[in-house]
């Protein structure tokens, strides 16, 4: 009897154990869903551009010369200053261009009261017709040698050709310097500067659209420079080549920027965006929300049930952070704009819905309905 009760007593242990370990047994409760944030696309009125690199030139760059040759007595600029058309810079000894000046005016002089007895004696028919032409041509001819001679006088004087910045002095005063040609000596530079063109690069396929467009002047310009984050200075294309280059397929460009303090330089590099459509309504969501598959760019979408989708998408330009859609997606898609990396095609998550207003908005912060 005694056995009997401690092998029942044994089994009701075991069935007790086993009891317990069925409840400890039981499966954890599923995780919720992936917490996401959904917005509508954006409708807005944007413009295609195409992006370039180049570099500034100068409009105009001119050498100066003497246009005659002499003794620089004084510069009367400073370097690197910016000059105006017409302003002296050079003066050359002036007494022996002088001095030739008064002998063709001291000839001149003779030669007219020659004539003037030329014209009475022609009246007496007392010198012959070609005497008297003689006297006439004469004079005409001291005349002109006194213009030369006053030129000469003139060209000691260098003044600017046209306005800009100024180089440094190639020349130094109390040298002797050739002039009138154009291998006279080089006395400085002038640089064109406002406006001032930046170059660039387009493609054969880029022309021919903007040609299409009527573009290929007159659109506007804007550009960075190598340590700058935004596209500060402003402009329009004023130029494009006869010819496209054969064997790079490529045709110079250049747009004229305005550069009135002067900031930029010759030589400069720059990252440039040329308008290449006219305005037009086109869908945006932000750059984040778009997913790189190899080639392909996707969207992901979030169903009415919360079921994640992913939609090919065919993208145009970059638009302040902003990428356009041409087409993949419908107005009414909720895109995940924020939390794409929990998001997987297929799955369910948890969609909080805000509205796009700004690209900083989204990386600081979403408003949630």
């Amino acid at each position: 009897m005694l056995k009997n009760i401690k092998t029942l007593a044994s089994a009701m242990v075991a069935v007790a154990l086993l009891a317990a370990c069925g409840q400890s047994a039981a499966a954890p409760a599923a995780p919720p869903p992936p917490q996401v944030t959904v917005a509508t696309p954006v409708m807005a009125e944007v413009n295609d551009w195409d992006e370039f690199t180049g570099r500034f030139q100068a409009a105009q760059r001119v050498e100066v010369r003497a246009r005659a040759g002499g003794f620089i007595q004084a510069a009367h600029f400073k370097e690197g200053d910016i000059v105006r058309k017409g302003q002296l810079l050079f003066t050359l000894d002036a007494r022996p261009a002088q001095a030739a000046l008064a002998s063709a005016e001291a000839d001149a002089l003779q030669a007219r009261n020659a004539f003037a007895r030329a014209e009475i004696l022609m009246k007496e028919q007392a010198i012959s017709r070609q005497e008297f032409d003689q006297r006439r041509a004469a004079v005409d001819i001291a005349q002109a040698t006194v213009a030369a001679r006053r030129l000469d006088v003139e060209f000691t004087r260098v003044t600017a050709p046209a306005a800009g910045m100024i180089s440094d002095r190639r020349v130094d005063a109390g040298n002797v310097i050739a002039g009138g040609s154009s291998a006279a000596d080089v006395l400085t530079e002038i640089v064109a500067v406002d406006p001032i063109h930046f170059e660039f690069d387009a493609s054969e396929a880029q022309l021919l659209r903007y040609q299409r467009q009527s573009l290929k002047t007159g659109g506007k310009v804007e550009i960075q420079l190598q340590d700058e984050t935004e596209y500060r200075w402003t402009g329009t294309v004023d130029f494009s080549d006869a010819s496209v280059d054969a064997s790079s397929g490529a045709v110079r460009m250049r747009a004229l920027v305005d550069n009135k303090e002067g900031f930029l330089k010759p030589g400069m590099f720059g990252r440039a965006r040329v308008e290449s459509s006219a305005a037009y309504q086109a869908m945006l969501i932000p750059e984040t929300a778009v997913v790189s598959a190899g080639t392909a760019k996707t969207a992901l979408v979030v169903a009415a049930n919360g079921t994640v989708e992913s939609k090919v998408l065919e993208t145009g330009p970059l638009v302040n952070g902003m990428r356009v859609v041409r087409s993949g997606l419908a107005p009414e898609d909720r895109v995940i704009v924020n939390g794409v990396q929990r998001a997987m095609p297929g799955a369910v998550v948890d969609a909080r819905v805000t509205t796009i207003t700004n690209t900083a908005e989204l990386e600081t912060g979403t408003r949630t309905e």
